[in-house]
């Protein structure tokens, strides 16, 4: 037996990643020379072969030490993408390593890939990001909030909600809270106290809904979010169906005084934020506007406002026609010609048309280039349906790689980041966005393995809740189809404005707003789970990304009810207390930041994985289980033997959790622990370094401990 296990494969103890430990550079240019390294067992590997397009190179064993061999071999690659994976023989026993891992399949689609001179910002790798949904966050003045009846939005007049605590309703879209630039600028204190590094802003243009995700102005920020300095009378009827009487909407959101204001208001809001060592990113909804903007101007705010170009809506010989698509073009149609294509169908959402327009896409890379140059120096976009737009996939990509190098020629440091659903694959070849919100390598199979919830609270998995495998399948497969630089600026969230409340789905509950009612998204909650949830997304690779009032304790079902308001006042300090924890402990520690990932256990409930960058090592355990579990993690697989310091940081259980830090023994390669219920554990090796380490915990002691 033992000499039939010399010849087999030990496929546990290889590895290779496109991280800085086994290639160097991580992200090399054009015609530059790349080390690439590749791990084995020691002395268990007769043959390791480099293959780039089915051409074997064998390669030599470089340097070993007491647990692995590692070879090594230099590429130098041209300007061309470069698709490799290695080939492992050991005597009759052969496999494949490719970004999968240890597989059989070789297809070229899961290679390692090097794109040459495909580069992400250094400062976005792992950054801690914060969205802000500015409606509901802080109302830091209450003059520019909108009034009801302020003006008609989707048939009906707007509504102001007095009451901060009130729940949104069914209809959210036309009602205010009141929040602004200014709230934010007030708990700026709060947010960089979290350790938050980047705010990403729901979108802050002029717009008539709450949400903002329908464009009025590009150029401006809403003067209901900023600064208004002129105001008027003029509100609608209460049971008003058009906007002909909006006088005080017209004045406030297009006279150029207070867009203006505005603006600058903004550029020092910027300036605060970079000054406080945090960095800000936009959102740009750039596949369609809304049917008030002023291109269109289908409620004539700016034909009464005056001093604009008339609206394509109004006039056929708008400079702005060949923005929109009318599918009646007769003259007889205009004016106020109701014909446009809107996105999905929906008349409040024109799909602006690129295609037929290049003064349109010209605009719109002015707009791209405006916001990250001074004076607001915004620091990136996050992109709204972003593979929407365009009417064909050709065109899509030809855009979006103008877009890039429109706004890399002003801002070379700026990050590109995309809403996607799917392969991101062909939008991550370094020529069009940097990475995405990662619903697919990092919310949905999280949120599948810890709650068994899709992520709009509108379906159940028993069979996907607890599932170890399913979890690290999914996780593999999804990352294999982004570069290594995208997956550390990946926008790794568990919440968000458009899906339901981390929170509201370890209830189980499957519902929504209109069916269950709001108060149900409280109930049933588990904090014990979000909190592991917590320790997964401060320690997967990716930009950790807290959606406003997570980290407080805010439930709410999807979009509307996702959108409530910051509690402040009633917040969970607990809770809040665990995320700045895990925040400091995310940036002290490179290794969560930067390095690779190896799974480490994949059982019923529970889960473990490794972190990996030089010397350095993160181990995190998950047991999402109602009872305790004894847990043996092949740490060695990281490298750490029982000569290696680890210490545990971090430990939350149903009851609480405990941020001492305590040094754990390895013995032979493994690491003995028993988990409570519903809990996470990180550890780390050197931690010292980083953390003072109060105390050693012998087996004994620990069984104690824990009990």
């Amino acid at each position: 037996m033992e000499e039939y296990n010399k010849r087999m494969i030990n496929r546990e103890a290889l590895f290779c990643s496109a991280t800085e430990d086994y290639r160097t550079p991580p992200e090399p240019d054009e015609d530059q020379d790349v080390l690439l390294r590749f791990r084995t067992g020691k002395n268990n590997a007769q043959h390791v072969y480099y293959v780039e397009d089915g051409a074997e190179v064998e390669i030599g064993k470089a340097d070993s030490d007491e647990l692995f061999d590692y070879y090594e071999y230099e590429i130098t690659v041209g300007s061309d993408c470069v698709l490799y994976h290695f080939k492992v023989v050991n005597g009759q026993d052969s496999c494949i390593y490719n970004r999968l891992g240890v597989t059989d399949d070789d297809r070229s689609c899961f290679d390692f890939a090097i794109i040459p001179g495909f580069h992400t910002p250094d400062w976005a790798k792992g950054a801690v990001m914060y969205q802000i949904f500015v409606d509901r966050f802080c109302n830091g003045d209450e003059s520019n909030d909108v009034q009801t009846c302020e003006y008609v939005y989707i048939g009906r007049p707007v509504n102001r909600v007095e009451d901060w605590g009130k729940n949104p309703t069914t209809m959210d879209v036309g009602c205010f809270y009141g929040g602004d630039l200014k709230g934010v600028w007030e708990k700026l204190d709060y947010i960089q106290g979290l350790g938050v590094e980047v705010i990403y802003l729901n979108p802050i243009f002029v717009s008539p809904s709450n949400h903002k995700y329908d464009i009025q102005d590009y150029e401006h920020i809403d003067p209901h979010f900023g600064v208004i300095v002129e105001d008027k009378d003029g509100l609608v009827a209460a049971d008003a169906v058009d906007n002909g009487d909006a006088e005080k909407y017209v004045i406030r959101t297009a006279s150029p005084r207070n867009l203006e204001a505005s603006d600058r208001f903004f550029a020092e809001f910027v300036e605060e934020i970079h000054r406080r060592g945090m960095k800000v990113i936009l959102d740009g909804v750039f596949n369609h506007c809304g049917s008030f903007n002023k291109w269109l101007d289908g409620e004539e705010i700016y034909a009464r406002q005056g001093g604009y170009e008339p609206g394509a809506f109004l006039a056929k010989d708008s400079p702005y026609r060949s923005f929109f698509q009318f599918y009646d073009e007769k003259d007889s149609a205009w004016p106020r010609n109701k014909s446009y294509d809107g996105w999905w169908g929906h008349d409040t959402l024109p799909k602006l048309n690129y295609e037929s327009s290049p003064k349109l896409v010209e605009y719109i890379l002015d707009i791209a280039r405006r916001w990250v140059s001074p004076p607001f120096n915004v620091d990136g976009w996050r992109l709204d349906v972003a593979a929407d737009l365009g009417h064909t996939a050709d065109y899509n990509h030809e855009f979006w790689r103008k877009f890039r190098a429109a706004v890399k020629e002003v801002n070379p440091d700026a990050l590109i980041l995309a809403e996607h659903y799917g392969d991101p694959g062909p939008w991550l070849e370094g020529d069009q966005w940097d990475s995405v919100m990662n619903y697919d390598a990092f919310m949905e199979p999280l949120t599948w393995f810890l709650t068994g919830m899709e992520k709009h609270s509108d379906s159940f998995s028993g069979e996907l809740l607890g599932n170890g495998e399913n979890f690290f399948n999914a996780m593999s497969y999804h990352m294999s189809r982004m570069q290594p630089s995208s997956i550390l600026t990946a926008m790794n969230e568990l919440s968000n404005h458009d899906h339901s409340r981390f929170l509201t789905r370890t209830n189980g509950v499957v519902g929504r707003i209109g069916t269950v009612g709001a108060e149900a998204a409280n109930r049933g909650v588990k904090v014990c789970v979000l909190r592991e949830a917590v320790m997964v997304q401060m320690t997967w690779p990716g930009a950790p990304t807290v959606y406003y009032g997570d980290e407080a304790g805010v439930c709410g079902w999807t979009d509307p009810d996702s959108r409530r308001t910051y509690p402040w006042g009633h917040e969970d300090l607990e809770l809040i207390e665990y995320h700045r924890y895990m925040i400091r402990i995310h940036k002290a520690l490179p290794v969560l930041r930067r390095g690779a990932v190896k799974e480490l256990l994949a059982g019923r409930n529970v889960i473990a994985y490794g972190r990996m960058l030089g010397k350095y090592q993160a181990v995190v355990a998950v047991n999402n289980n109602a009872q305790e579990r004894e847990l043996e993690l092949p740490v060695w697989q990281l490298g750490i033997t029982g000569e290696v310091p680890l210490a545990r940081l971090m430990l939350s259980t149903e009851e609480g959790y405990n941020v001492g830090a305590l040094r754990y023994p390895v013995r032979d390669g493994m690491l003995k622990l028993k988990m409570p219920p519903y809990s996470a554990a990180l550890f780390a090796t050197y931690a010292d370094e980083f953390f003072p380490v109060v105390a050693s915990v012998e087996p004994a002691e620990r069984e104690e401990e824990e009990n």
